[in-house]
């Protein structure tokens, strides 16, 4: 079983679900860290979802600041998405590290 760090980056997300990263066939992902940051002048209010699931929501992420939404590690199956938006329009950069187990 081969395991490989990877991360995945979405800019200037927006109120539209953006699906950050899509677990590959025959693969179990260990999501280790899932950073966002608002890049306008004001708050902003965002979500990131396992799938329909929330692991965050409608959390607040000040002008100028980021928001670590995990505490622990989330462990996602073949085609499990990571999906966040926000409540403002090209306002959240997102990096989601992952260990892949293939």
């Amino acid at each position: 079983m081969a395991n490989t760090f990877k991360n995945f980056v979405s800019a200037s997300i927006g109120t539209g679900d953006t699906t950050v990263y899509t677990v590959p066939g025959s693969t179990t992902a260990v999501i280790i860290g899932l950073n966002i940051s608002n890049r306008t002048a004001s708050q902003i209010t965002v979500e990131a979802k396992l799938g329909s699931t929330f692991i965050v929501k409608d959390a607040p992420v000040p002008a100028g600041s980021a928001l670590s939404v995990l505490d622990g590690k989330i462990i996602a199956e073949a085609a499990d998405t990571i999906v966040v938006n926000s409540d403002t329009a090209s306002s959240a950069d997102v990096i989601l590290s992952v260990l892949e187990q293939t």
